[in-house]
Protein backbone atom coordinates (compact mmCIF):
# COMPACT_ATOMS: atom_id res chain seq x y z
CA UNK A 1 0.00 0.00 0.00
CA UNK A 2 1.32 3.55 -0.41
CA UNK A 3 2.68 5.62 2.03
CA UNK A 4 0.52 8.40 2.64
CA UNK A 5 3.30 11.05 3.68
CA UNK A 6 4.61 10.00 0.60
CA UNK A 7 1.57 11.02 -1.44
CA UNK A 8 1.19 14.05 -0.36
CA UNK A 9 4.55 15.23 -0.70
CA UNK A 10 4.88 18.73 -2.58
CA UNK A 11 7.40 21.29 -3.81
CA UNK A 12 11.00 20.73 -3.34
CA UNK A 13 9.99 17.88 -0.73
CA UNK A 14 8.61 15.94 -4.03
CA UNK A 15 11.27 16.77 -6.16
CA UNK A 16 14.04 15.88 -3.68
CA UNK A 17 12.43 12.32 -3.30
CA UNK A 18 12.21 11.58 -6.48
CA UNK A 19 15.84 12.64 -7.32
CA UNK A 20 16.54 10.39 -3.96
CA UNK A 21 14.93 7.86 -5.49
CA UNK A 22 16.10 8.22 -9.19
CA UNK A 23 19.57 7.59 -7.92
CA UNK A 24 18.99 4.58 -5.36
CA UNK A 25 17.56 2.91 -8.49
CA UNK A 26 20.43 3.36 -11.08
CA UNK A 27 22.74 2.41 -7.85
CA UNK A 28 21.11 -0.76 -7.01
CA UNK A 29 20.83 -1.51 -11.14
CA UNK A 30 16.85 -1.76 -11.05
CA UNK A 31 15.37 -1.34 -14.10
CA UNK A 32 13.24 1.71 -15.04
CA UNK A 33 9.84 -0.13 -15.53
CA UNK A 34 10.47 -2.03 -12.31
CA UNK A 35 11.80 1.42 -10.18
CA UNK A 36 8.50 3.09 -11.83
CA UNK A 37 6.62 0.09 -10.28
CA UNK A 38 8.48 0.08 -6.98
CA UNK A 39 7.68 4.46 -6.62
CA UNK A 40 4.10 3.28 -7.49
CA UNK A 41 3.51 0.88 -4.30
CA UNK A 42 5.08 3.06 -1.96
CA UNK A 43 4.42 6.82 -2.59
CA UNK A 44 1.35 5.77 -5.67
CA UNK A 45 0.55 6.26 -9.37
CA UNK A 46 0.91 9.71 -9.42
CA UNK A 47 4.37 10.07 -7.99
CA UNK A 48 5.30 7.50 -9.83
CA UNK A 49 3.77 9.28 -13.69
CA UNK A 50 5.97 12.21 -12.45
CA UNK A 51 9.10 10.52 -12.47
CA UNK A 52 9.04 9.26 -15.58
CA UNK A 53 8.01 12.81 -17.26
CA UNK A 54 10.59 14.63 -19.08
CA UNK A 55 12.68 16.45 -16.24
CA UNK A 56 12.67 19.95 -18.32
CA UNK A 57 10.10 21.52 -19.87
CA UNK A 58 10.32 22.55 -23.91
CA UNK A 59 10.36 25.85 -25.09
CA UNK A 60 9.55 27.84 -27.43
CA UNK A 61 11.42 31.46 -27.83
CA UNK A 62 10.20 34.41 -30.00
CA UNK A 63 12.61 36.92 -30.96
CA UNK A 64 11.18 39.84 -32.25
CA UNK A 65 13.60 42.52 -34.43
CA UNK A 66 13.82 45.40 -36.07
CA UNK A 67 11.15 47.04 -34.09
CA UNK A 68 8.53 44.17 -34.80
CA UNK A 69 8.90 43.49 -31.11
CA UNK A 70 6.27 46.98 -30.92
CA UNK A 71 3.40 44.57 -32.26
CA UNK A 72 3.05 42.48 -28.82
CA UNK A 73 2.24 45.55 -26.93
CA UNK A 74 -0.63 45.28 -28.88
CA UNK A 75 -2.48 41.85 -26.87
CA UNK A 76 0.28 42.25 -24.20
CA UNK A 77 -0.46 46.18 -23.01
CA UNK A 78 1.51 47.62 -19.93
CA UNK A 79 -1.71 47.48 -17.40
CA UNK A 80 -2.07 51.41 -16.49
CA UNK A 81 -1.76 52.22 -20.94
CA UNK A 82 -4.73 49.18 -21.20
CA UNK A 83 -6.72 51.51 -18.91
CA UNK A 84 -7.00 54.77 -20.66
CA UNK A 85 -10.11 55.32 -22.35
CA UNK A 86 -8.85 58.17 -24.16
CA UNK A 87 -6.00 60.17 -25.76
CA UNK A 88 -3.03 59.33 -28.23
CA UNK A 89 -1.45 56.38 -26.71
CA UNK A 90 0.36 53.33 -28.83
CA UNK A 91 -2.89 50.55 -27.88
CA UNK A 92 -5.65 50.03 -30.43
CA UNK A 93 -8.77 48.79 -27.41
CA UNK A 94 -8.50 52.39 -25.59
CA UNK A 95 -11.96 51.96 -23.35
CA UNK A 96 -11.75 48.07 -24.11
CA UNK A 97 -9.31 46.24 -22.40
CA UNK A 98 -10.34 43.93 -19.47
CA UNK A 99 -8.83 43.50 -16.10
CA UNK A 100 -7.27 39.60 -16.29
CA UNK A 101 -7.10 37.29 -13.01
CA UNK A 102 -3.00 37.11 -12.59
CA UNK A 103 -0.87 37.45 -9.76
CA UNK A 104 0.54 40.63 -10.69
CA UNK A 105 -1.55 43.66 -12.31
CA UNK A 106 -2.57 42.42 -16.17
CA UNK A 107 -4.85 43.66 -18.73
CA UNK A 108 -6.41 41.94 -21.95
CA UNK A 109 -7.24 43.52 -24.97
CA UNK A 110 -10.64 42.15 -26.73
CA UNK A 111 -7.60 39.68 -28.97
CA UNK A 112 -5.42 38.61 -26.19
CA UNK A 113 -4.64 35.17 -26.13
CA UNK A 114 -4.80 32.67 -23.05
CA UNK A 115 -8.23 34.42 -22.05
CA UNK A 116 -10.05 30.96 -20.89
CA UNK A 117 -7.06 29.75 -18.91
CA UNK A 118 -6.41 29.63 -15.49
CA UNK A 119 -4.77 32.32 -13.71
CA UNK A 120 -1.36 31.01 -13.33
CA UNK A 121 -1.33 30.08 -17.04
CA UNK A 122 -1.33 33.46 -17.77
CA UNK A 123 1.58 35.14 -19.33
CA UNK A 124 4.56 36.84 -16.66
CA UNK A 125 5.68 40.12 -18.33
CA UNK A 126 9.15 41.18 -17.06
CA UNK A 127 10.81 44.77 -17.47
CA UNK A 128 13.62 43.60 -18.17
CA UNK A 129 16.85 44.78 -20.64
CA UNK A 130 18.00 47.98 -22.72
CA UNK A 131 16.15 49.19 -25.57
CA UNK A 132 18.23 47.98 -28.54
CA UNK A 133 16.91 49.86 -31.86
CA UNK A 134 17.42 48.49 -34.67
CA UNK A 135 18.57 44.81 -34.92
CA UNK A 136 17.18 41.71 -35.55
CA UNK A 137 19.39 39.71 -32.57
CA UNK A 138 18.40 41.62 -29.17
CA UNK A 139 20.17 40.25 -26.61
CA UNK A 140 20.01 42.44 -23.02
CA UNK A 141 16.49 41.15 -21.96
CA UNK A 142 17.81 37.52 -22.67
CA UNK A 143 20.86 37.47 -20.38
CA UNK A 144 21.18 35.15 -17.22
CA UNK A 145 24.54 35.99 -16.24
CA UNK A 146 27.28 38.29 -17.33
CA UNK A 147 28.55 36.32 -21.01
CA UNK A 148 25.67 33.55 -20.63
CA UNK A 149 22.52 33.84 -22.70
CA UNK A 150 19.21 32.59 -21.65
CA UNK A 151 18.60 30.44 -24.30
CA UNK A 152 21.90 29.06 -24.58
CA UNK A 153 21.58 28.34 -20.58
CA UNK A 154 17.92 26.79 -20.98
CA UNK A 155 19.20 24.58 -23.80
CA UNK A 156 21.96 23.23 -21.45
CA UNK A 157 19.22 22.68 -18.71
CA UNK A 158 17.19 20.77 -21.44
CA UNK A 159 20.43 18.36 -22.03
CA UNK A 160 19.07 16.12 -19.33
CA UNK A 161 16.78 15.02 -22.06
CA UNK A 162 17.50 12.79 -24.95
CA UNK A 163 16.43 14.15 -28.54
CA UNK A 164 17.17 13.57 -31.58
CA UNK A 165 18.30 17.72 -32.54
CA UNK A 166 18.30 19.72 -29.08
CA UNK A 167 17.55 23.21 -30.08
CA UNK A 168 16.29 24.02 -33.36
CA UNK A 169 16.32 28.19 -34.73
CA UNK A 170 15.32 30.01 -37.35
CA UNK A 171 17.68 32.81 -38.72
CA UNK A 172 18.51 35.45 -37.75
CA UNK A 173 19.23 33.63 -34.64
CA UNK A 174 19.73 34.76 -30.97
CA UNK A 175 21.39 31.93 -28.54
CA UNK A 176 24.41 33.09 -26.51
CA UNK A 177 26.80 31.24 -25.00
CA UNK A 178 26.51 28.73 -21.96
CA UNK A 179 28.41 25.74 -20.69
CA UNK A 180 26.91 22.66 -21.52
CA UNK A 181 24.84 24.03 -24.59
CA UNK A 182 24.40 22.30 -27.76
CA UNK A 183 25.34 23.69 -31.07
CA UNK A 184 21.57 25.27 -32.87
CA UNK A 185 20.67 23.17 -36.14
CA UNK A 186 19.62 26.57 -37.97
CA UNK A 187 17.46 27.38 -41.08
CA UNK A 188 16.18 30.35 -43.31
CA UNK A 189 12.22 29.90 -42.87
CA UNK A 190 9.96 27.73 -40.88
CA UNK A 191 9.70 25.32 -43.78
CA UNK A 192 12.81 24.65 -43.37
CA UNK A 193 12.60 23.34 -40.23
CA UNK A 194 10.44 20.52 -41.87
CA UNK A 195 13.22 19.83 -44.21
CA UNK A 196 15.80 19.53 -41.21
CA UNK A 197 14.97 17.17 -39.43
CA UNK A 198 13.67 14.90 -42.61
CA UNK A 199 16.98 14.97 -43.86
CA UNK A 200 18.76 15.09 -40.49
CA UNK A 201 16.72 11.55 -39.61
CA UNK A 202 16.80 10.12 -43.19
CA UNK A 203 21.18 11.39 -43.62
CA UNK A 204 22.54 11.87 -40.46
CA UNK A 205 21.79 9.94 -37.80
CA UNK A 206 21.80 6.70 -39.91
CA UNK A 207 24.88 7.23 -42.08
CA UNK A 208 27.28 8.65 -39.11
CA UNK A 209 28.32 6.07 -37.15
CA UNK A 210 28.81 8.83 -34.44
CA UNK A 211 25.36 9.44 -33.84
CA UNK A 212 24.86 5.56 -32.66
CA UNK A 213 24.05 6.44 -29.32
CA UNK A 214 22.05 9.06 -30.03
CA UNK A 215 19.57 6.69 -31.81
CA UNK A 216 19.88 4.69 -28.84
CA UNK A 217 18.80 7.25 -26.55
CA UNK A 218 15.55 8.42 -28.96
CA UNK A 219 14.74 4.85 -29.07
CA UNK A 220 15.18 3.87 -25.53
CA UNK A 221 12.93 7.22 -24.22
CA UNK A 222 10.15 7.70 -26.70
CA UNK A 223 9.91 3.91 -28.17
CA UNK A 224 9.55 2.46 -24.63
CA UNK A 225 12.02 -0.29 -24.33
CA UNK A 226 14.51 1.41 -21.81
CA UNK A 227 14.07 -1.85 -19.67
CA UNK A 228 16.10 -3.72 -22.38
CA UNK A 229 19.10 -1.25 -21.84
CA UNK A 230 22.52 -2.61 -20.96
CA UNK A 231 21.77 -6.24 -21.68
CA UNK A 232 23.56 -8.43 -24.91
CA UNK A 233 20.59 -9.32 -26.39
CA UNK A 234 19.34 -4.92 -27.00
CA UNK A 235 22.09 -5.70 -29.79
CA UNK A 236 19.22 -7.10 -32.52
CA UNK A 237 16.33 -4.81 -30.87
CA UNK A 238 18.63 -1.70 -31.28
CA UNK A 239 19.12 -2.60 -34.89
CA UNK A 240 15.28 -2.79 -35.49
CA UNK A 241 15.41 0.30 -33.42
CA UNK A 242 17.75 1.65 -35.80
CA UNK A 243 15.30 0.90 -39.19
CA UNK A 244 12.52 2.48 -37.45
CA UNK A 245 14.33 5.48 -37.10
CA UNK A 246 15.03 4.90 -40.90
CA UNK A 247 11.25 5.05 -41.72
CA UNK A 248 10.36 7.39 -39.00
CA UNK A 249 13.48 10.00 -40.79
CA UNK A 250 11.00 9.05 -44.65
CA UNK A 251 8.13 9.92 -43.16
CA UNK A 252 8.95 13.32 -41.18
CA UNK A 253 8.23 15.52 -43.46
CA UNK A 254 4.75 14.35 -44.21
CA UNK A 255 4.26 14.69 -40.22
CA UNK A 256 5.82 17.75 -39.33
CA UNK A 257 4.62 19.97 -42.62
CA UNK A 258 1.52 22.12 -41.26
CA UNK A 259 -1.64 20.86 -43.06
CA UNK A 260 -4.62 22.88 -44.71
CA UNK A 261 -6.44 21.71 -41.25
CA UNK A 262 -3.50 23.19 -39.79
CA UNK A 263 -3.88 26.44 -41.17
CA UNK A 264 -7.71 26.56 -40.77
CA UNK A 265 -7.20 26.09 -36.97
CA UNK A 266 -4.22 28.83 -36.79
CA UNK A 267 -6.58 31.18 -38.55
CA UNK A 268 -4.65 31.54 -41.58
CA UNK A 269 -6.03 32.42 -45.22
CA UNK A 270 -5.02 33.59 -48.34
CA UNK A 271 -4.86 36.92 -46.61
CA UNK A 272 -2.51 36.54 -43.27
CA UNK A 273 0.77 38.35 -44.21
CA UNK A 274 3.47 36.39 -44.25
CA UNK A 275 4.95 37.44 -41.01
CA UNK A 276 1.81 35.94 -39.79
CA UNK A 277 2.18 32.73 -41.94
CA UNK A 278 6.04 32.37 -40.71
CA UNK A 279 5.42 32.50 -36.88
CA UNK A 280 1.95 30.17 -37.03
CA UNK A 281 3.67 27.63 -39.65
CA UNK A 282 6.89 27.88 -37.04
CA UNK A 283 4.62 26.91 -33.66
CA UNK A 284 2.61 24.40 -35.52
CA UNK A 285 5.93 22.34 -36.24
CA UNK A 286 7.34 23.45 -32.81
CA UNK A 287 4.17 21.18 -31.49
CA UNK A 288 4.76 18.36 -33.93
CA UNK A 289 8.01 18.20 -33.53
CA UNK A 290 8.15 18.26 -29.39
CA UNK A 291 5.00 15.33 -29.83
CA UNK A 292 7.36 13.04 -31.52
CA UNK A 293 10.47 13.94 -29.32
CA UNK A 294 12.74 15.50 -32.13
CA UNK A 295 13.80 18.04 -30.03
CA UNK A 296 13.03 20.47 -26.70
CA UNK A 297 13.83 23.52 -28.03
CA UNK A 298 12.94 26.11 -30.99
CA UNK A 299 14.00 29.37 -31.69
CA UNK A 300 11.90 31.44 -34.08
CA UNK A 301 12.24 35.36 -35.03
CA UNK A 302 9.00 37.17 -35.69
CA UNK A 303 8.03 40.23 -37.86
CA UNK A 304 11.28 42.07 -38.01
CA UNK A 305 9.65 45.10 -39.62
CA UNK A 306 9.31 48.71 -38.11
CA UNK A 307 5.49 49.38 -38.14
CA UNK A 308 6.27 53.50 -37.26
CA UNK A 309 3.00 53.94 -39.31
CA UNK A 310 0.77 51.24 -37.57
CA UNK A 311 -1.56 53.71 -36.06
CA UNK A 312 -1.82 56.17 -39.34
CA UNK A 313 -5.34 55.16 -40.41
CA UNK A 314 -6.44 54.66 -37.18
CA UNK A 315 -7.15 51.37 -34.58
CA UNK A 316 -8.34 49.04 -37.42
CA UNK A 317 -4.77 48.00 -38.74
CA UNK A 318 -3.19 47.53 -35.28
CA UNK A 319 -6.88 45.75 -34.32
CA UNK A 320 -6.51 43.59 -37.22
CA UNK A 321 -2.81 42.58 -36.38
CA UNK A 322 -3.53 41.89 -32.75
CA UNK A 323 -6.67 39.88 -33.76
CA UNK A 324 -4.40 37.47 -35.99
CA UNK A 325 -1.94 37.21 -33.25
CA UNK A 326 -4.10 36.35 -30.70
CA UNK A 327 -5.56 33.89 -32.87
CA UNK A 328 -2.37 32.32 -33.54
CA UNK A 329 -1.36 31.80 -30.03
CA UNK A 330 -4.16 30.60 -28.85
CA UNK A 331 -4.20 27.53 -31.36
CA UNK A 332 -0.67 26.89 -30.44
CA UNK A 333 -1.76 26.13 -26.86
CA UNK A 334 -4.85 24.59 -27.78
CA UNK A 335 -2.75 22.22 -30.65
CA UNK A 336 -0.34 21.59 -27.58
CA UNK A 337 -3.26 20.74 -25.29
CA UNK A 338 -4.48 18.46 -27.94
CA UNK A 339 -1.30 16.59 -27.99
CA UNK A 340 -0.07 13.94 -25.71
CA UNK A 341 3.55 14.12 -24.21
CA UNK A 342 5.74 11.24 -25.55
CA UNK A 343 7.61 11.36 -22.61
CA UNK A 344 5.11 11.42 -19.65
CA UNK A 345 2.18 9.56 -19.95
CA UNK A 346 -1.58 10.82 -19.08
CA UNK A 347 -0.60 14.69 -19.73
CA UNK A 348 -0.56 17.03 -23.14
CA UNK A 349 2.25 19.33 -24.16
CA UNK A 350 0.68 22.01 -23.04
CA UNK A 351 1.80 21.35 -19.43
CA UNK A 352 5.34 21.02 -20.69
CA UNK A 353 6.17 23.88 -23.04
CA UNK A 354 7.45 27.59 -21.42
CA UNK A 355 7.16 30.32 -24.16
CA UNK A 356 9.52 33.47 -24.10
CA UNK A 357 8.87 36.58 -26.60
CA UNK A 358 11.85 39.66 -26.37
CA UNK A 359 12.77 41.47 -28.28
CA UNK A 360 14.83 44.88 -29.33
CA UNK A 361 12.66 47.91 -29.28
CA UNK A 362 9.15 47.85 -27.96
CA UNK A 363 8.52 51.36 -28.89
CA UNK A 364 6.77 53.79 -26.84
CA UNK A 365 3.36 53.19 -25.42
CA UNK A 366 3.20 56.68 -24.86
CA UNK A 367 2.53 57.97 -28.17
CA UNK A 368 1.25 56.79 -31.46
CA UNK A 369 2.13 59.46 -33.70
CA UNK A 370 4.45 57.64 -35.71
CA UNK A 371 4.97 55.08 -32.76
CA UNK A 372 8.62 55.97 -32.17
CA UNK A 373 11.18 54.17 -31.14
CA UNK A 374 12.59 55.17 -27.95
CA UNK A 375 11.16 54.19 -24.49
CA UNK A 376 10.76 55.88 -21.37
CA UNK A 377 14.10 55.37 -19.37
CA UNK A 378 15.08 53.06 -22.42
CA UNK A 379 13.25 50.42 -21.08
CA UNK A 380 12.32 46.92 -22.77
CA UNK A 381 10.45 44.36 -21.43
CA UNK A 382 10.33 40.39 -21.73
CA UNK A 383 7.09 38.14 -22.08
CA UNK A 384 6.82 34.62 -20.50
CA UNK A 385 4.21 31.82 -20.54
CA UNK A 386 5.84 30.21 -17.57
CA UNK A 387 3.26 27.06 -17.17
CA UNK A 388 2.60 27.60 -13.48
CA UNK A 389 6.19 28.39 -12.12
CA UNK A 390 5.82 31.95 -12.09
CA UNK A 391 3.68 34.59 -10.82
CA UNK A 392 1.65 36.19 -13.71
CA UNK A 393 0.93 39.45 -14.90
CA UNK A 394 3.58 42.72 -14.71
CA UNK A 395 6.38 42.74 -12.50
CA UNK A 396 6.98 46.28 -12.81
CA UNK A 397 5.48 48.66 -15.66
CA UNK A 398 5.35 52.01 -17.41
CA UNK A 399 2.09 53.93 -16.59
CA UNK A 400 -0.19 57.19 -18.55
CA UNK A 401 2.34 59.53 -17.41
CA UNK A 402 5.67 58.29 -18.64
CA UNK A 403 7.14 56.72 -14.79
CA UNK A 404 8.90 53.60 -14.86
CA UNK A 405 8.73 50.79 -12.28
CA UNK A 406 11.10 48.09 -11.94
CA UNK A 407 10.55 45.26 -9.69
CA UNK A 408 12.30 43.23 -6.49
CA UNK A 409 13.33 39.87 -7.61
CA UNK A 410 13.13 38.59 -3.54
CA UNK A 411 9.91 39.76 -3.24
CA UNK A 412 7.93 40.60 -6.97
CA UNK A 413 7.18 44.28 -5.70
CA UNK A 414 7.15 47.44 -7.72
CA UNK A 415 10.24 49.61 -7.37
CA UNK A 416 10.06 53.18 -8.92
CA UNK A 417 12.22 54.59 -10.79
CA UNK A 418 13.88 51.31 -11.31
CA UNK A 419 15.93 51.08 -15.14
CA UNK A 420 14.67 47.64 -16.50
CA UNK A 421 18.42 46.60 -17.08
CA UNK A 422 18.78 45.79 -13.40
CA UNK A 423 16.43 43.04 -13.88
CA UNK A 424 17.00 41.27 -16.85
CA UNK A 425 19.11 38.11 -15.30
CA UNK A 426 16.80 37.47 -12.66
CA UNK A 427 14.14 37.84 -15.54
CA UNK A 428 15.98 34.92 -17.43
CA UNK A 429 16.51 33.11 -14.28
CA UNK A 430 12.92 33.19 -13.80
CA UNK A 431 12.84 31.41 -17.11
CA UNK A 432 15.47 28.55 -16.39
CA UNK A 433 12.94 28.08 -12.99
CA UNK A 434 10.67 27.42 -15.41
CA UNK A 435 12.49 25.71 -17.69
CA UNK A 436 13.96 23.53 -15.33
CA UNK A 437 10.79 22.35 -13.28
CA UNK A 438 11.67 24.59 -10.34
CA UNK A 439 15.15 23.14 -10.09
CA UNK A 440 16.56 26.08 -8.49
CA UNK A 441 20.03 24.35 -8.21
CA UNK A 442 20.19 23.69 -11.80
CA UNK A 443 19.08 27.39 -12.35
CA UNK A 444 22.38 28.80 -10.45
CA UNK A 445 24.67 26.45 -12.46
CA UNK A 446 23.90 29.96 -14.44
CA UNK A 447 22.82 32.37 -12.24
CA UNK A 448 24.85 34.45 -10.24
CA UNK A 449 22.14 37.07 -8.70
CA UNK A 450 20.17 37.34 -5.60
CA UNK A 451 17.00 35.62 -4.60
CA UNK A 452 14.29 35.21 -6.97
CA UNK A 453 11.75 34.02 -4.29
CA UNK A 454 9.37 36.54 -5.24
CA UNK A 455 8.65 35.82 -8.84
CA UNK A 456 8.19 32.13 -8.72
CA UNK A 457 6.18 29.35 -7.46
CA UNK A 458 8.63 27.28 -5.13
CA UNK A 459 5.71 24.69 -4.80
CA UNK A 460 4.94 23.85 -8.63
CA UNK A 461 5.48 20.30 -9.35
Amino acid sequence: MADQRLKDLRGPGRRDFLRWTGTLAAVLGLERARFLDALSGSAGVAMADSASCAATMRSVHVVAGNGGFAWFQLIWPHTDIAKQTSGGFAFHALGKATVAKADKPLMYAPESPFQKLAPSKQITAFMAGSNETHTSQPQSASTIATGTGMIAAVAAIQQANPTLLPVIGINPLVFGTAAGAPAVATVANSAGLVDLFNSAASKTLLQTPASASLNEAYYKAFLGLNAAAGRQTMARPMDTGKVAANLLGKNLSDQLRPTPADDAMYGLTAGTPTAIVEIAHALCTAVKSFKLGLTSSVILPAFRDDPHGAFANGDAGPQKMALMLGKVLDAFMAHAAASPDPSCTSKSLAESIVLTVHGDTPKTPLDRNGWQDGTPRNSNWMYVYGNGYLKTGWLGGIDAAGNVNGWDPATGNNVAGQASAVTANAASAAVAYAIARGDMRRVQDFYRGGSIAGVINANQM
